[in-house]
């Protein structure tokens, strides 16, 4: 993210949405992205209101207020990098066609500028993490617990350890002073980034441990035990506790979730945003991602780990995380990648498709990639929107079956990229 492109982008969104709330994580370069930002909304008569440093959900649930909000952020991404994420007052992120106008405008310089007489002006946002743990609040009972808490250094630093204390639990907090350097742990909470927080929770006999990424938006825990229970487990977990009137998920998702719900599930494309469009569609009230994203409509339709953390940590106040966990069916999986030459990616596209029609499954589902379905199991094969790689998915019923599956595959990308 450059300075001149967030300039153009909030030129253009200036131009159509006359009040706008920023906010960002705690990167260092997120103040200078949010100027380039507000003068761009400002020069073509937008109203820009300033609520600092607030986790991704946080600035999401302030946008109620407003015409549209943006949040300044790269998630889970290492400190160097950032960009931005535009959200609506439903607490959805822009949809395709939303973003397709602010990108047509900044593509073809179409700027409504104004004179001086008509140039937006900028004031505060004040309150916005005192809002949301008041709406936490309000959905989440008191709960008596022991909990561990690693924000990683993210903006969840401000918010999650006081919103757990404020609901009655034991809080020990790690990483949890704002530092865009991350110096404690890098931002995206894997395994082997959380071994002072399985370590704590081991010695403190904790109920739990909570990790985020560096803007809120995911949430992976620790049991009692001292296991990391990663995105994929806790989307099972979830579905079991909240899923029975339908669950939105997404294509790379385990077939236990059908298993789950007896009922209805509908995919969608990889991506938060497509989550929650579908869930807007179908009426759905709880959708997830296998990444550690969930989203609860009577909360918000964007994805909160913050909220989501509060409900685990209720959770296992009442049951042991490890007993839920090993009650679930969980079925082996494999997930890989491969790199390919950027310029290559049609082509690659191409041979993919053609790859595919080659394989006898039970079921095709393609709207992000291929996901073929087979009676002991599935693989997935799709590229990433964001790098120039393959991503490969397996998941089967059996051992033998998943050797079978991920040899299938992997033979299929390696002839696609070679």
């Amino acid at each position: 993210m450059t300075i001149d492109l967030a300039q153009a982008v909030g030129a253009a969104i200036g131009g159509q949405y006359r009040r706008v709330v920023i906010g960002k994580d705690v990167r260092t370069s997120g103040d200078m992205i949010a100027c380039a930002l507000s003068s761009g909304i400002m020069s073509c008569g937008g109203d820009v209101y300033d609520a600092g440093i607030v986790p991704t959900p946080t600035l999401a649930h302030a946008t109620r207020d407003y015409d549209c909000g943006i949040m300044i952020t790269a998630s889970h991404n290492p400190p160097e990098y950032n960009g931005i994420k535009i959200w609506n007052p439903d607490g959805s992120s822009f949809d395709d066609d939303q973003m397709e106008d602010i990108e047509n405008v900044v593509r073809l310089l179409k700027f409504k500028k104004v004179n001086w007489r008509s140039v937006g002006t900028k004031f505060t946002h004040e309150g916005a993490v005192e809002s949301h743990i008041e709406i936490i609040s309000r959905l989440v009972d008191p709960i008596a617990a022991k909990v561990v808490v690693d924000c990683g250094c993210g903006a969840t630093s401000i918010i999650t350890p006081r919103l757990l204390r404020e609901l009655g639990c034991k809080v020990i907090s790690i990483n949890s002073h704002p530092d865009g350097f991350f110096p404690g742990r890098l931002p995206e909470p894997t395994e082997d980034q959380l071994v002072r927080l399985k370590d704590i929770v081991l010695n403190e006999h904790a109920d739990i441990g909570i990790a985020h990424d560096g803007d809120g938006d995911r949430v992976v825990i620790i049991d009692e035990k001292g296991r990391f229970i990663g995105g994929d487990k806790l989307l099972a977990l979830l579905t079991a506790m909240f899923g029975k009137g339908g669950v939105v998920t997404t294509i790379d998702s385990s077939m236990i979730i059908d298993e789950l719900v007896g009922g209805k599930v509908v995919r969608t494309r990889v991506g938060d945003a497509y989550v929650s469009t579908m869930m807007k569609q179908t009426g759905i009230d709880f959708g997830g991602e296998p990444s550690g994203t969930f989203i609860f409509a009577k909360n918000s339709l964007c994805p909160d780990g913050i909220y989501a953390a509060a409900l685990l940590v209720k959770i296992a106040s009442e049951n042991k995380i490890s007993e839920i966990v090993d009650s679930l069916q969980i079925y082996p999986s494999f997930r890989s990648s491969f790199n390919f030459e950027r310029a290559r990616r049609r082509e690659i596209e191409s041979r993919l498709a053609q790859e595919i029609e080659k394989v006898k499954c039970d079921n095709l589902l393609t709207m992000d990639g291929f996901r073929a379905e087979f009676s002991d199991g599935w693989f997935l094969i799709r590229l990433s929107g964001t790098e120039p790689k393959m991503r490969i998915t397996v998941e089967a019923r059996t051992e033998e079956a998943l050797t079978r599956l991920k040899t299938i595959s992997t033979e299929i990308a390696r002839r696609c990229i070679s």
